[in-house]
């Protein structure tokens, strides 16, 4: 039984997330429904982040189980004809070692946030980053982000549905850019919590806009309360772009 990884693009704002769920239509029931179209078979479609209702993927990664060998580019053509209309594409299908999960084997995740800081409103990226109107310091941004590097208890910046047996995460990257009227946000865990990206964005842009110190957000850390959280960011600007393993 041949296993295939899929590498996944998709526009998360029609979906109630990753995850097959009672009600609503998430990304996950769409490719099962399309690889069953394609081949018949009625397969799961594992991911290797469940990302949230809105959330965007330039990068996901999900593994399926066929019982007969198919080329490669035959799957990845078959599943995205399936697909159609929806805003998901399959962007290459390759045959992996049947010991691959696209969950438990990924080593790194890798997410960008995107905020558009201007008072004019998104019009061609609508619904594809967070617009800001009031003036952010990236600088200080990026220098508050400092504190939340390496391995810490997020229970401050995790959302009070996580799941996760362990607040203790250990972020590997967080950085703040600007590029003109775009402040990027890129950051990389092995794993993260349920909303962790979201939260510590909406804390940080309160570091940009001068409501907030860097020692605020080294306190809201520590008091390990999700309390002491900034508001959570809206899913909007958040992609996940890559999956190493």
């Amino acid at each position: 039984m041949p296993r295939y990884k899929l590498t996944i693009e998709y526009d998360g704002g029609l979906f109630v997330g990753w995850q097959r769920q009672g009600l609503g239509t998430s990304i996950q029931s769409e490719l099962e429904r399309a690889v069953e179209a394609f081949c018949g078979e009625a397969v799961r479609v594992n991911g290797a982040g469940r990302t949230d209702a809105g959330v965007h993927a330039e990068g996901q990664v999900a593994h399926i189980d066929l019982t007969r060998t198919w080329p490669t580019d035959t799957v990845r053509d078959a599943i995205n004809a399936h697909l159609r209309p929806s805003p998901i594409a399959v962007l290459s299908a390759e045959i992996v070692a049947d010991d691959f999960d696209a969950r438990f084997s990924a080593v790194e995740r890798h997410y960008r946030y995107r905020i558009l800081n201007r008072r004019a409103p998104a019009t061609l990226e609508r619904g594809r980053i967070w617009q800001v109107p009031r003036p952010l310091d990236a600088d200080a941004m990026a220098e508050a982000a400092k504190v939340l590097l390496g391995r810490h208890d997020f229970t401050t910046f995790r959302s009070t549905e996580c799941q996760a047996k362990s607040p203790v995460r250990t972020l590997d990257r967080l950085t703040v850019t600007r590029d003109g009227a775009v402040v990027t946000i890129e950051v990389s865990a092995r794993s993260f919590l349920h909303n962790q990206v979201r939260s510590m964005t909406g804390s940080l842009a309160l570091v940009g806009d001068g409501r907030w110190t860097a020692a605020d957000l080294a306190s809201a850390l520590e008091a390990r309360d999700r309390k002491a959280c900034g508001p959570v960011a809206p899913p909007d600007g958040l992609a996940l772009m890559r999956v190493d393993y």
